[in-house]
C-alpha cells in the first residue's frame, strides 16, 4: 500500500466539477487581476473567520510582510517569536529592518511558552508573532493580555491554523492581525501561491489594501508606495470553492486525528490538543527517539513521513550572523530531532489509517 503525506490529487478529485466550474468561470469572465472573484472569497473567508476584513494577498509570507508593515515597525524593534517555524516567519521580520527575537516552546504542544515570552520582553519589544504550528492555536486569552499590558502589536502567524480556535474564536479574533497561507497543501489550499489577512481593525484594513496593490485609490492614483502583493482572481475563484467545504474537511481531520490517538502505540509520543483548543491537524505530530530508523522503515512500507521541521530556526546558516547558539532554545530542539509528521487528510481512509498503525506497531515489536 502507498500513502502520501499530502494527496493533493485526492483532494481535487473528490470536488473536481465545481472546481472546474470556478475555474471555467474566470477564463470566461477575463478578470484575472482583483476584480468581483477576489472580492467575493475576502468577504466569504471573513465571514468564516467571524472577523470584519480579510484581504487577500499573493501568498502567507506577503501577508506576515503586510501585518508588519501595518504595524508601522520601524529598523531596530524588537519583534519576538518562536524558533520552530518556517523561515518566512522570520524573514518578514528582516524584511521591516526588525530584530529577531525567540522564545522556546513547550513541549506538550510545541506552542509559545508563555513564562519565557512575559520574561523575554523589553524596551526595544513592538510585535509579537504567534505560530499557531501544526493548526493549533496556543492560550490567545493570556497572549493578548501580555501584549495589552506592554504595548505590543499582536499578529497570529496562522499558516496552518484554517478553522482552528481557542476558546471558539478562529485567528484574526484576540490578534490585531492573522496571517493564512493558501499554498496547495494547507487545510485551505489554492492550486499555486496564495495567502491573506484578516482583521477586526478597519484602519489597518484599509492600509493593507493599500499595499497589496501598488497603494492605489484609482487606477493611476497612489497615496503611497505599495507592493505587487495581490491575491490572482483565479486562486481566489479556488479558494472559494474549498472554502464551502472546509468545515467538512475538518471534522475528517479532527476524526482521524482521534482514530491515531486511539491506536497509535503507547511508546509512541504526540503533540496533544490544549484544553480550550480546537486542533485542525494541518498536519499530525508523533515524537519517537529513532526518528530517522523508523522514517527509513516506514518509507520501505509505502508510507511516506515528513518533519516540521528539522531544523530550528536559530540554527540555520542564515542567522549565523545573529550569533544564537546550540542549546540556547532545548525543547524546540529536542522536537527537531524527533518529530515526525505522518498523513493526514480528509480524503485518508480507515484502511490506511489502520496500515500505518499495524506498521508503526510492527517497527516497535521488532
Amino acid at each position: 500500500m502507498n500513502i502520501p503525506l499530502v494527496d493533493l490529487k485526492a483532494n481535487y478529485l473528490s470536488i473536481k466539477p465545481e472546481i472546474d466550474r470556478a475555474i471555467q468561470g474566470v477564463l470566461d469572465s477575463t478578470s484575472f487581476i482583483m476584480g468581483p472573484y477576489v472580492k467575493k472569497f475576502e468577504e466569504d473567508f471573513a465571514r468564516f473567520c467571524g472577523v470584519k476584513h480579510a484581504i487577500g494577498c499573493a501568498n502567507g509570507t506577503a501577508a506576515i510582510h503586510l501585518a508588519l508593515l501595518a504595524a508601522g515597525l520601524k529598523k531596530g524593534d524588537e519583534v519576538i517569536t518562536v524558533p520552530n517555524t518556517f523561515i518566512a516567519t522570520t524573514e518578514c521580520i528582516s524584511y521591516v529592518g526588525g530584530t529577531i527575537k525567540f522564545v522556546d516552546v513547550v513541549p506538550q504542544t510545541a506552542l509559545i511558552d508563555l513564562e519565557k515570552l512575559k520574561k523575554a520582553i523589553t524596551r526595544k519589544t513592538k510585535a509579537l508573532i504567534i505560530v499557531d504550528l501544526y493548526g493549533q492555536m496556543p492560550d490567545m486569552d493570556q497572549i493578548k493580555e501580555i501584549a495589552q499590558d506592554h504595548d505590543l502589536f499582536l499578529i497570529e502567524d496562522a499558516a496552518q491554523a484554517h478553522a482552528a480556535e481557542w476558546k471558539g474564536h478562529q485567528p484574526g479574533y484576540y490578534s490585531d492581525i492573522a496571517c493564512f497561507s493558501f499554498f496547495p497543501a494547507k487545510n485551505l489550499g489554492c492550486f499555486g501561491d496564495g495567502g491573506g489577512v484578516v482583521t477586526n481593525d478597519s484602519e489597518l484594513a484599509e492600509r493593507i489594501r493599500l499595499l497589496v496593490n501598488h497603494g492605489r485609490i484609482t487606477k493611476y492614483e497612489h497615496c503611497i508606495e505599495g507592493y505587487n502583493y495581490r491575491l490572482d482572481a483565479l486562486q481566489a475563484a479556488i479558494l472559494d470553492v474549498k472554502l464551502s467545504h472546509l468545515a467538512k474537511w475538518t471534522e475528517l481531520r479532527r476524526a482521524h486525528a482521534r482514530f491515531y490517538d486511539t491506536h497509535l502505540p503507547q511508546n509512541v509520543g504526540r503533540i496533544i490538543e490544549a484544553p480550550g483548543a480546537k486542533h485542525v491537524y494541518y498536519m499530525y505530530e508523533i515524537r519517537v527517539g529513532p526518528r530517522d530508523t523508523l522514517m527509513k522503515f516506514l518509507k520501505g512500507q509505502g508510507i511516506e513521513c515528513g518533519i516540521h521541521y528539522p531544523l530550528p530556526l536559530h540554527l540555520q546558516p542564515a542567522y549565523a550572523s545573529l550569533g544564537f547558539k546550540k542549546g540556547q532554545f532545548p525543547v524546540s530542539e529536542q522536537l527537531a530531532q524527533e518529530i515526525i509528521s505522518i498523513p493526514l487528510y480528509p480524503e485518508l481512509t480507515e484502511e490506511q489509517q489502520t496500515y500505518l498503525i499495524d506498521q508503526i506497531t510492527r517497527f516497535f515489536r521488532t
